[in-house]
């Protein structure tokens, strides 16, 4: 599990797979779609991202006749959230409520 969730960190990590993400995030795309999405880069460029998405089940692509669509998988986000932050809601949670305590009791200081 660790292993698989290293590869979703360092795809994560890439600036572009991040845009790449956000634009599935709003519903399934051509390839086509994507590469037009994405000016600065090369279609063989967009391609290579897209498969390291792919690799980490970031993505899913299906074929329907010549074209490609390619949709956001959510199931390794929510993995890397279960694994790594709902942990630490908690403290969060708990430092931030002693920090709101305490500025609330704390005694005013006279404005000069």
């Amino acid at each position: 599990m660790d292993q698989e969730l290293d590869k979703v960190w360092k795809a994560l990590a890439d600036p572009t797979r991040r845009e790449i993400l956000d634009l599935l995030r709003k519903g399934p795309r051509r390839t086509t779609q994507i590469v037009e999405a994405f000016p600065q880069l090369s279609r063989f460029g967009v391609m290579k991202h897209l498969d390291v998405l792919k690799q980490c089940r970031l993505i899913i692509t299906r074929s329907e006749g010549r074209s490609r669509y390619h949709s956001l998988n959510v199931v390794p986000i929510q993995q890397v959230y279960e694994r790594w932050v709902r942990k630490y809601e908690g403290l969060w949670a708990h430092q931030l409520l002693r920090v709101k305590e305490s500025a609330e009791t704390a005694p005013e200081t006279p404005e000069r």
